[in-house]
């Protein structure tokens, strides 16, 4: 990896609830994010901080994670409660798309993209382990996590990938022939061909990232993808991923009973479809914790976390 440059905050934008994981930008510059308590918001007037303003736009009923913007006016939700939602922005009504696969409840749902052809793909983060015992997942190093894919009017989506190390963020290339597919237990990203001769298969796109890569996101064609690290490499906790699964399990037992506290590493990257990387940033004893999401918008990189109260207004990176 090339040296990093400085992730630098402008400023802090409380948002009226906890846990803001996934931060989207629509084409006018507002940013949508989910909250704990199931609400989906949307921020306008991020041009002048100080007078921002946050607006409910639906309740979910569970725990959205992921969201992706619809050309229609709506919204799909990757609700780790509830499965794979599609909210109307108008009224706000939810509508479950699928929250069971193969007669099974489909739960831990994290984040999702639509490509053109209508088809949604999202991930499943853990097979074993609930939203709030998400760090189970992490230590037991489980492998349980999912790509899986809802067809135009289907009602029941088909698993692509299993046997990922907490599948997270996703995000497709700009000819739509490959999504990346962030897994955080592995520090790397994954490319899942969707067309061409290695149709169906995956591979490495990005190994050994310098911190936990958690939600992506792509503006368009155009930009890069971009990847939020929520907190550092933990050597400790590589060397228990080598240890027998009855150790890790126990390890994985104590982690969910003890508070888990993240440190003030927090970063941004973002690669192109080569997997070359664009933009390195970083920040180091940041009281800003656990950055899971990234996004750009109305002259900000905006950053969003599954912990924090609000939104963090960063720098962006000089063009490249």
């Amino acid at each position: 990896m090339d040296r990093p440059s400085a992730l630098l905050a402008r400023q802090y934008v409380a948002i009226g609830g906890v846990g803001p994981e996934d931060v989207v930008a629509d084409a006018r510059g507002r940013v949508l994010t989910g909250v704990e308590d199931g609400r989906i918001l949307r921020l306008d007037g991020l041009t002048d901080p100080e007078t921002v303003r946050v607006e409910t736009l639906a309740d979910t009923g569970g725990r959205p994670l992921g969201l992706e913007l619809l050309p229609d006016n709506a919204l799909l939700v990757a609700d780790a409660e509830r499965g794979l939602l599609r909210v109307d922005l108008t009224d706000g009504t939810v509508r479950v798309l699928a929250d069971s696969v193969a007669g099974e409840p489909l739960r831990g749902c994290s984040n999702v993209v639509a490509l053109s052809d209508g088809s949604a793909y999202f991930t499943v983060f853990s097979l074993r382990y609930s939203i709030d015992q998400w760090i189970g997942d992490i230590v037991e190093h489980t492998g349980t996590g999912r790509l899986l894919r809802l067809a135009p009017g289907a009602d029941s989506p088909e698993v692509l990938l299993d046997g990922l190390q907490f599948a997270n963020g996703l995000a497709p290339s700009a000819d739509e022939s490959f999504l990346v597919v962030a897994e955080t237990g592995a520090r790397r990203l994954t490319r899942y061909w969707l067309t061409g001769p290695k149709e169906g298969r995956s591979e490495s796109f990005v190994d050994d990232l310098p911190g936990m890569p958690d939600n992506l996101w792509r503006a368009g064609p155009d930009g890069p993808i971009w990847v939020a690290l929520a907190g550092p490499r933990v050597a400790p906790l590589e060397l228990l991923h080598q240890a027998s699964p009855a150790v890790r399990q126990a390890a994985a037992r104590v982690a969910v009973r003890v508070p888990f506290r993240p440190t003030g590493m927090i970063g941004a990257m973002a690669f192109d479809d080569d997997g070359a990387v664009v933009h390195h940033l970083v920040a180091r004893g940041s009281a800003y914790r656990m950055a899971t999401s990234v996004c750009e918008a109305a002259g900000h990189l905006v950053l969003g976390s599954v912990r924090e109260r609000g939104i963090a207004l960063c720098e962006p990176p000089a063009p490249k």
